[in-house]
């Protein structure tokens, strides 16, 4: 979540309409071709591009960069491609995964589209970027499907060619934010200050004022600053106004998460005591280990997640690939929401290939499986899914927002372990929601 802050909030939906699965679909095509100084012989999409039974499609990430990034996406698509290869593929069908390193860079990410659109991808799968306007475009005049993207931005939850597998940020910061609000005094959240981050306060606000709490004090923080001592002073001064009340300071900065709580460490010896939380994807099993584990910044934090935690016996299919074919790659972590998003995403794909049968795997006929109602179970990691053109959330702006699912999670002797059984449901908290 990098670069200059741009003029349009990726809030306001962009309501396509949904491309023509015709003419329109090869003239695309040819745009893109043109585009890229390419030839092209076949429809971006169709199997493989060479006439054989291989299937490609593409999953991108940023890697090595200063903000966020997300290196066990690709690593556990690659891991999936040769686990489900050694089984003879999807109904016989080979899988060829794309990596490509999104960089952080709408420039980048861009890049990464029209290599899809070249390389004949019928699918984007498992990815994570904030750079929706710079890529989605591409991926729509080509008819390629942009399946369980990681959920940062709003685009997500409005292209129809965007079939996300959990609430993304809409639904971990709504749920949140009604978590806190039966347990907290004042409230800070701290955000990167990018267009990803603009969504986020309004987002926290809607689960606060479901529980008839006051708003969050909103601390706008750059994402890829070495320390945060600012910010933590401003959000202490905020959550210790009321000695009656314990506040909550809540940190949502990705990887910069850590960093912001080292200085948070050392600026609240200073402040009565409060409480954090934050968010899966800014905090993880790891980050709390290195952050001193149960005498860390950490204890007693709530987290909120779209997915079972990690040590839940859901995970155990992942954890069996993941050891069986990324033994000794650090790159993945089991208990990252990124990794366990990019699973959940290909096991998707896997039920769509599946559904079509001897038919031919494509861009269009993908889409055309998941549009026609195709209902895809994931071993109760998330609700069954299904995605419809206008879903509940259309009228507050998130048609395509299909799972408003979230767990809570709490660090308890600094481990991260499941604070309430199952999921809560936050659709309700999200239709109230005023996200302009």
């Amino acid at each position: 979540m990098t670069g200059r802050r741009l003029t349009r909030s990726t809030l306001l939906p962009r309501l396509l309409p949904r491309p023509v699965r015709t003419g329109a679909l090869a003239a695309g095509a040819v745009v893109a071709c043109a585009s890229l100084a390419a030839g092209c012989g076949v429809v971006p999409g169709v199997s493989g591009g060479s006439g054989d039974d291989t299937i490609t499609v593409m999953t991108w990430a940023p890697q090595d960069t200063r903000a966020t990034n997300k290196p066990g996406m690709p690593a556990l698509a690659q891991a999936y491609a040769r686990w489900i290869n050694s089984r003879g593929g999807i109904n016989g069908r080979r899988i060829n995964v794309l990596t490509c390193n999104e960089k952080n860079d709408n420039v980048t990410a861009a890049r990464c589209a029209r290599r899809a659109v070249q390389e004949h991808a019928v699918a984007v799968v498992g990815s994570y970027s904030q750079h929706t306007d710079s890529f989605m475009p591409t991926l729509e005049g080509a008819g390629i499907p942009y399946i369980g993207g990681y959920g940062i931005t709003t685009d997500e939850f409005t292209s129809p060619l965007s079939y996300p597998v959990n609430g993304g940020q809409p639904t971990l910061l709504a749920g949140l934010g009604r978590t806190l609000a039966d347990t907290c005094g004042p409230v800070a959240l701290v955000r990167p200050d990018t267009i990803a981050g603009d969504q986020l306060p309004p987002l926290l606000d809607s689960g606060l004022k479901a529980g008839g709490h006051a708003l969050s004090g909103d601390q706008r923080a750059a994402e890829d600053a070495t320390a945060y001592g600012g910010q933590a002073q401003r959000a202490l001064q905020r959550t210790t106004t009321d000695p009656a009340e314990q506040g909550c300071v809540v940190p949502a900065l990705g990887d910069r998460t850590n960093t912001f709580m080292d200085s948070f460490r050392r600026a609240r010896a200073d402040y009565p005591e409060v409480r954090t939380a934050t968010v899966l994807g800014s905090v993880d099993q790891t980050t709390i280990d290195a952050s001193g584990g149960a005498s860390g910044p950490y204890e007693g934090s709530y987290v909120t997640g779209w997915y079972p935690a990690a040590s839940d016996a859901r995970w155990n299919p992942m954890k069996k690939v993941i050891k069986q074919e990324a033994f000794g790659d650090n790159r993945i972590d089991a208990a990252d929401a990124g990794v366990q998003t990019t699973w959940i995403a290909y096991t998707v794909f896997e039920q769509v290939v599946e559904s079509i049968g001897d038919g031919e795997v494509s861009a269009d006929t993908v889409s055309e499986a998941l549009d026609g109602g195709l209902e895809v179970t994931t071993g109760g990691l998330t609700p069954t899914l299904r995605w419809k053109f206008q879903d509940e959330l259309a009228a507050v702006g998130f048609p395509r927002l299909v799972n408003a699912n979230v767990t809570l999670q709490v660090v308890k002797d600094g481990r991260l372990v499941a604070a309430r059984e199952g999921f809560t449901d936050v659709t309700k908290t999200l239709r109230d929601a005023d996200p302009a």
